[in-house]
């Protein structure tokens, strides 16, 4: 065994010194090849948006407006909803920009309504995108800290909601032969993520369900693109973040997911180092990728309860970075 990890040894560090010389850009090395979206993609396409009403979501309003598309916005909050249209600049907005009040927890029933809507709204023009950025995370815990509240909330809305609502929309796409769900999932959905069990386990499901759903309805026109963004810089954590992190800025996260989807990514990384360089451990040699994450585990969800970083490399030596 020993003898064999010598062996092994300048071969692993010349991979991880590979990974870390082409993907400390922004991303991984596909989606990095693809220098600008396309905007023929996008222009005139109705592209409807969940989660629209901050963060991620607000700024993919922003820059899918600025493209020339026929926007539809949801969220549960129809006075920030206003806010964000009243801002948007476009070919089509912010006139045309449609306003939908949504709640991923409200049932099916309802999402069946949302979705009749939003099928109407642009007279002979069905939805073309639907982007999947709703989400709910609750802050850094133990897994065994997990109540049954916050497993149900995690689960209705990233999970259950997402899924119904494209259930309920898939047929109509199928009707016309077109269609792409872009979905807004996490790195934390192809790693384990110390201290964010619950959250780490809806995005892992969520990738399970749309990598089949494009496996399915790949030769029926029907796309999908799943973007998996690491540790990312908004207005929506910038009041908990801590300073020593590094994050990838919201904006430029946002150009590359519509970078992702205009080119037909399958699949997108977005993050910094070292989070990327553990993606491709754990997806390309497993039993290192898991033994780097069995190290930082502890070091993680002990940072978490500090307030400390929880993307830091010191982590695998077990410090703590401070804030």
């Amino acid at each position: 065994m020993v003898v064999a990890l010598l062996f092994l040894f300048p071969f692993l560090s010349l991979i991880v010194l590979f990974l870390f010389r082409f993907a400390t850009a922004y991303g991984d090395f596909t989606l990095m090849s693809k220098k600008h979206p396309k905007r023929e993609e996008i222009e005139d396409k109705v592209v409807w948006l969940t989660g629209a009403s901050r963060g991620i979501g607000e700024i993919l309003a922003n820059q899918l407006a600025s493209l020339g598309a026929k926007l539809i916005i949801s969220a549960r909050n129809e006075a920030e909803l206003e806010r964000v249209r009243t801002q948007l600049k476009g070919k089509h907005a912010p006139g045309e920009v449609k306003i939908l009040p949504l709640d991923l927890a409200s049932g099916e029933e309802s999402l069946r309504k949302a979705v009749e809507k939003a099928e109407s709204f642009f007279p002979g023009s069905g939805v073309d995108y639907m982007i999947h950025n709703a989400a709910f995370e609750r802050p850094k815990s133990s897994a065994l800290d997990v109540t049954e509240e916050g497993l149900k909330a995690t689960f209705d809305v990233n999970v259950i909601g997402t899924i119904t609502l494209t259930k309920l929309l898939a047929p109509f796409m199928l009707k016309r032969g077109r269609g792409h769900f872009v979905v807004m999932s996490s790195a934390a959905g192809k790693t384990p993520a110390p201290g964010q069990a619950v959250y780490s386990a809806s995005k892992f499901a969520l990738n399970g369900y749309f990598s089949s759903l494009r496996s399915e309805l790949s030769q029926k026109g029907i796309r999908v693109t799943v973007v998996c963004p690491g540790p990312i810089a908004t207005s929506n954590n910038a009041g908990s973040r801590v300073p020593s992190e590094k994050r990838v800025p919201a904006e430029k996260c946002v150009e590359l997911t519509i970078i992702a989807a205009t080119h037909g990514l399958n699949e997108a990384w977005i993050s910094y180092q070292p989070v990327l360089a553990v993606m491709y451990l754990v997806q390309y040699m497993p039993s290192i990728g898991y033994w780097v994450m069995d190290k930082i585990g502890k070091n993680r969800v002990e940072a978490a309860a500090e307030k400390g970083s929880t993307y830091s490399l010191s982590l695998l030596f077990g410090k703590k970075k401070a804030s």
